[in-house]
């Protein structure tokens, strides 16, 4: 009998251990707390991401959903912040730092405004991942890694591609002033078309009714104009009202995607849309802080990731329409 009640104990022990094994076997990702309501994920780290978000520029909730997924599955406490104004956003990076977070993800839109604090957090110990904006500076800088596409090589590919399209006059819309990456993407797709005319329209993108106008009004007093070239899908989508309203026979094509800008694609009022996966920016921004931390590994051996650019056409829009239609596309 006591020989019996042993075996069973030590049975009991076993099962307990095996069931603690199971819960840790994913190496950290799985970590959970039981509690009164069930299994809790515990926290493993506290991130801050910090963008160059315009208010109303719906390509940063896909950003934004890439880097809550992977926060999700590492157990990482995400705090999103963001700025257009590039002095305030060097603000938001050193309250980043004044609080002492594990890990500072951020975009670099103006190096000028944003190198030294971003400097600041890396000399106090903080890793940072850098995404989408300042990929030339990104590891002098100090970030243990960069994720975005190079915005002179995706403009060089556009102006290529709508060149191709029978373009020979072509207006690239830059819906903010003094943001680097537009200007380089304007500076690619000029040298991309070489022997087409590039000429360069600002407008204020954080008014979708006035980048309507203000594209308008271009296109109905330059009537040479066949080929429209915006820097943001929802810029493509108030150039399609544009140009009709314009009675313009205008193409249109644009850099980035939202699930609106796939469906324009896929009905033809869009020709094209060049893909940097902001998605998957968000993401590896996130989880590359992760593994840092628990694993000293860095993603790219010291040199940016690409995750772009790819275009988006009639060839292949409808398999990336089922994704598009998550808000993750």
């Amino acid at each position: 009998m006591i020989r019996t009640s042993r075996t069973i104990a030590v049975a009991s022990v076993a099962l307990a251990s095996f069931a603690l094994a199971a819960c840790s076997s994913t190496g950290g990702r799985q970590v959970t707390q039981e509690g009164a309501k069930g299994a809790v994920k515990a926290t493993t780290m506290n991130v801050t991401m910090i963008t160059h978000q315009a208010p109303g520029d719906t390509f940063w909730d896909i950003i934004r959903k890439g880097a809550e997924a992977a926060a999700a599955n590492d157990g990482v406490k995400l705090q999103y912040t963001n700025d257009p104004d590039a002095t305030k956003q060097a603000q938001l990076v050193q309250a980043a730092i004044d609080s002492k977070v594990d890990g500072i993800a951020v975009t670099d839109p103006n190096t000028g405004a944003l190198g030294a604090v971003i400097k600041k957090a890396v000399a106090a110990g903080i890793p940072v991942t850098m995404f989408n904006a300042g990929g030339s500076d990104a590891i002098g800088l100090g970030a243990i890694g960069y994720f975005g596409q190079g915005e002179k090589d995706a403009g060089l590919a556009v102006g290529k591609r709508a060149v191709s399209d029978g373009a020979k006059d072509i207006l690239c819309v830059i819906q903010e002033q003094g943001q680097q990456q537009l200007e380089d993407r304007c500076d690619g797709v000029t040298q991309g078309a070489a022997g087409a005319k590039v000429e360069r329209v600002y407008v204020n993108g954080r008014d979708d009714s006035a980048v309507t106008t203000n594209i308008q009004a271009t296109l109905t007093a330059n009537k040479s104009v066949d080929f429209v070239v915006t820097l943001g899908a929802q810029f493509a989508l108030d150039a399609v009202k544009a140009v009709a309203n314009a009675s313009s026979s205008a193409k249109i094509g644009t850099f980035d995607t939202s699930k609106e800008l796939v469906a324009a694609v896929k009905d033809g009022k869009v020709a094209w849309a060049i893909d940097q996966q902001p998605y998957l920016q968000g993401y590896l921004a996130v989880d590359a802080l992760w593994l840092y931390k628990y694993n000293g590994n860095t993603i790219g051996g010291g040199q940016n990731v690409a995750t772009g650019p790819a275009f988006i056409d009639s060839a292949n829009v409808a398999a990336v329409s089922a994704f598009a239609a998550k808000g993750t596309r």
